[in-house]
């Protein structure tokens, strides 16, 4: 795969308290990813940024919210996640600024 398309991929870490508990119970990091990202991609991407070992990616599209702006109506943009699943004994740190 193309290095360069791989560092486009990821765009954040996703922090929130759902993802603080699934990587406590089930040793998975959330991403958010580009909107045509895949699954090999995301796997390559997360080995090459943070040198750890990839067991299964799982992708969710979070679709777009109606909200109300004044009188009239709009949406915010949906986007897609990736639920990266790590090997044992692997962990991304995110506060040091990668793998740990």
């Amino acid at each position: 795969m193309n290095q360069q398309r791989l560092m486009q991929v990821l765009l954040a870490p996703q922090v929130s308290e759902k993802a603080t508990y699934v990587a406590d119970k089930r040793n998975q990091v959330i991403f958010r990813v580009a909107p045509d990202a895949t699954k090999p991609e995301v796997k390559a991407a997360v080995e090459l940024l943070f040198k750890v070992s990839v067991m299964s990616v799982q992708i969710a599209n979070v679709r777009s919210k109606q909200k109300r702006f004044g009188r009239r109506m709009g949406s915010r943009k949906g986007w897609k996640k990736a639920y990266v699943c790590l090997k044992p004994g692997q962990e991304i740190n995110f506060v040091d600024g990668g793998a740990a």
